[in-house]
C-alpha cells in the first residue's frame, strides 16, 4: 500500500481561525464549574486553575487573535467572557487571601446580572451569525438569570436547576468549537452549526 498524504488545511489570511479554542475554553470550563453548580462535587483547585488557565487565558488569547483577523465580535466575546473567569476567580480567591471582603448576595447578583444583560446584548449579534452560536449565547443568557436567581433566593434548587443548565450551556458551546476544527479539517460541514 502506498501512504497517502493528508489534504493540508489553507488558512486565507495566515492566522488560524482562535473561535474553536475561545469556545472550548469557554465550555469545557463552564461544564466543569456547573457540575459543582449542579450539587455532585465541592468547589475546588481544579476548577479555579481551569477558570485562570483555561476559561480565562486562553480565551483572551483567542480574543486577541479575533482582533487581529478583524473579528470584533470575536474579540468583544472571547476577551470579555476569559476576563469573567479571572475575574470570578478573584471573587473567590481574594476574600480567602484577606485582599478583600467576601461578596454579598446582593452584589453577586448585581456582577451575575450585568453579565447575563452583557450576554444578551451579544445573543442579538449571534442572529447574523449561526444557530449553534445562537443557542450557546441564548443558553448563557438563562444561565445568568438562574444564577441571579438563586443566589437573590438562596434557594439551593435554583442553584442545582442552573447547574444542569450551565452543563448544556457549556456542552453546547463544546460542540461548536469542534465543530469549527472539524468543518475546516475536512473542508465540508462535518458537524452542522445551523448556518444563517
Amino acid at each position: 500500500m502506498i501512504p497517502t498524504t493528508p489534504t493540508p488545511v489553507v488558512v486565507k489570511d495566515g492566522i488560524a481561525n482562535p473561535a474553536p479554542l475561545g469556545l472550548c475554553a469557554f465550555g469545557i470550563t463552564t461544564v466543569l464549574l456547573n457540575i459543582h453548580n449542579a450539587g455532585f462535587f465541592e468547589l475546588n483547585a481544579m476548577i479555579l486553575a481551569m477558570g485562570i488557565f483555561y476559561g480565562g487565558l486562553a480565551q483572551v488569547i483567542a480574543g486577541i487573535i479575533e482582533a487581529k483577523k478583524n473579528n470584533t465580535f470575536g474579540l468583544t466575546a472571547f476577551t470579555s467572557y476569559g476576563f469573567f473567569w479571572l475575574s470570578l476567580v478573584a471573587l473567590i480567591v481574594m476574600p480567602k487571601l484577606g485582599w478583600a471582603s467576601k461578596a454579598s448576595e446582593g452584589a453577586m447578583c448585581a456582577y451575575l446580572g450585568i453579565w447575563g444583560f452583557f450576554t444578551f446584548c451579544l445573543f442579538f449579534g449571534t442572529l447574523k451569525l449561526n444557530r449553534a452560536l445562537q443557542f450557546v449565547f441564548g443558553s448563557l443568557t438563562v444561565l445568568f438569570g438562574l444564577l441571579v436567581w438563586g443566589d437573590a433566593t438562596g434557594s439551593e434548587t435554583i442553584k442545582h436547576l442552573a447547574g444542569y443548565e450551565g452543563i448544556i450551556c457549556g456542552l453546547s458551546a463544546i460542540y461548536t468549537g469542534i465543530a469549527g476544527v472539524m468543518n475546516e479539517v475536512y473542508g465540508r460541514e462535518v458537524l452542522p452549526i445551523g448556518t444563517v
